[in-house]
């Protein structure tokens, strides 16, 4: 049985979408962020990182987010949420995924963390603006993206598009969210309807009202 240590709506909810996406046993370790629990011994003998999430899969320690994402999806071909070897979407499929994690969620790590990335505190607000700035862009090149399929590989659902939509409910409180774009919007009222992210928010206490709205 796998064993997720997630904390939620941190970087561990698209593993978890895509576990219960999968329809597999497992259990869920919740990693207390707020007294730093990542950055406990125990923890970091398991993930040296010290971050989230963790996943353990017959006592083997996976850690990173899209790497686990694609590790569930390799281990259960038979529910297709990766393409096949020589399928023409694999290439696609990874394109999107390494643009998700290396571009989009690295940009929105910046403006979460702003503090992070400046030794002048005064310069964070700055840095909050140009990151939504930048960060709007990206969901501006999705939505275009999306114009004429319903999914990022087009009539195929993927671990892609699950870890989509999580990096999407991070950015729900920009100035243009997610859900202000024309097929963005559409896209994540779909893909809100999905069993496994209907199943994971509840867990997580994430309302999906704004995403089952006209």
């Amino acid at each position: 049985m796998y064993q997720l240590y997630y904390y939620p709506l941190n970087a561990s909810m698209a593993p978890h979408f895509i576990l219960e996406a999968l329809g597999v046993e497992y259990e869920l370790i919740k990693v207390d962020r707020k007294s730093n629990q990542q950055k406990s011994s125990e923890y970091l003998a398991l993930n040296p990182a010290g971050r989230i999430p963790t996943l353990i899969d017959n006592g083997t320690a996976i850690f990173e987010s899209p790497a686990i994402c694609i590790h569930l999806a390799e281990n259960h071909p038979d529910v297709n949420l990766i393409p096949p070897l020589g399928d023409s979407n694999r290439p696609v499929f990874f394109q999107w995924m390494m643009y998700l994690t290396n571009t989009v969620q690295a940009e929105l790590m910046l403006y979460f963390y702003p503090e992070k990335h400046t030794l002048e505190p005064q310069h964070t607000t700055q840095i909050i603006q140009a990151q939504e700035a930048r960060i709007t862009e990206m969901l501006a090149l999705l939505d275009n993206e999306l114009a004429d399929k319903p999914y990022l590989l087009g009539q195929m659902i993927s671990a892609c598009d699950f870890f989509l939509f999580m990096l999407c409910v991070w950015a729900d409180e920009f100035e243009k969210p997610p859900l202000a774009f024309t097929h963005l919007s559409r896209y994540l009222k779909q893909l809100a309807k999905h069993p496994a992210i209907q199943t994971v928010c509840e867990k997580e206490n994430l309302s999906l009202a704004d995403y089952q709205s006209l």
